[in-house]
């Protein structure tokens, strides 16, 4: 089964959570209207998803849309561990504040956690407060990577540049100033990213 593509995942997932708040699939109409797009746009987009046999739909019949969830489809428990600032440093909670279900075809690596953005600070590279950020646990990064630090026993949300005798955190909005330290600990690096449009 081929992978989806960034667009194609972020479909599926409105099309599971839409069945499973509403009990039936979403129209193409309305499809269209979550992400913006036209009802062709939306259509082809479907179109896709059922040739690399994510989903089935009847095509003479509205709201007939239906998830391929073989038994091979792994879902994977993603643990919440609280909120991370994209603008000045927070103090991290450590406490497990649930979890969210995604399948393992959306990823490429283990050793997955889950961080609530709080503020400001990234809204250039398209991250907002509120959004879940999925990442991998990982202690090192390549500079232009999207981290998540700890400074001094908080946690942030920054880009990551690593200079000849510290490292620069650099925020996506130019009313933040960049972060420089000499002594950080990477903790995870963004790989996903989860929006709710309510």
């Amino acid at each position: 089964m081929k992978q989806m593509t960034s667009r194609q995942k972020e479909i599926y997932q409105f099309l599971e959570d839409f069945i499973e708040r509403e009990g039936y699939s979403p129209s193409i109409r309305e499809v269209g209207a979550h992400f913006g797009i036209s009802a062709m746009g939306a259509r082809d987009h479907l179109q896709a998803l059922e040739k690399k046999g994510f989903i089935q739909s009847g095509s003479n019949t509205s709201r007939s849309i239906v998830l391929n969830r073989g038994k091979e489809e792994e879902i994977l428990e993603i643990p919440i561990l609280g909120h991370v600032a994209a603008g000045q440093p927070l103090l991290a909670e450590e406490n497990l504040n649930g979890s969210v279900k995604l399948p393992a075809s959306f990823f490429h690596q283990p050793n997955l956690f889950a961080l609530y953005v709080e503020g400001d600070s990234m809204i250039g590279a398209g991250i907002f407060e509120g959004d879940l950020a999925i990442l991998h646990q990982q202690e090192q990064a390549e500079n232009g990577q999207i981290v998540v630090a700890m400074v001094e026993e908080a946690v942030t949300l920054k880009r990551f540049y690593r200079e000849k005798s510290r490292v620069r955190l650099q925020a996506e909005n130019p009313e933040y100033s960049p972060i420089y330290a000499s002594d950080i600990r990477i903790l995870g690096r963004l790989v996903h990213l989860i929006r709710n449009y309510e």
